[in-house]
């Protein structure tokens, strides 16, 4: 006879599979620069190739998040190649990798500190 634990542990992990993507939700997640993006630690981040570098766009609830305080590092593999700039505020809700190149396949990582000193990793493959 199965005890009461054995019959509610699947349940349970059913319920909590069907929550997930309700606990999930943060914003709309489309892109609104052209970008690719990504959901990290309640934040959304878009990351958009420009002519100068990188840009990795910064929201809260899909409203603009100053960039004002943070820094980190975006880092690029593609073909073996890795290459990486620091990331630095570069006006309203963006922070700019410059000198960095985006290619289809390619997979970036961005290191995100706050000004509350939390690092968020952001991790995208780029299509």
């Amino acid at each position: 006879m199965k005890t009461m634990t054995q019959r509610l542990t699947p349940l349970l992990a059913l319920l909590s599979l069907l929550a997930m993507p309700l606990a999930m939700a943060h914003g709309d997640a489309k892109p609104k620069h052209g970008g690719q993006v990504q959901a990290a630690s309640d934040l959304n981040f878009e990351l958009v190739a420009q002519p100068g570098g990188v840009l990795l766009y910064l929201e809260d609830h899909d409203q603009p998040l100053s960039s004002a305080g943070f820094s980190g590092k975006l880092t690029v593999l593609l073909d073996g190649a890795k290459s990486d700039a620091p990331l630095k505020p570069a006006g309203d809700n963006k922070l700019l990798a410059a000198g960095l190149k985006l290619a289809a396949g390619a997979k970036a990582v961005a290191v995100v500190v706050t000004p509350q000193n939390q690092t968020i990793a952001v991790r995208v493959a780029l299509h």
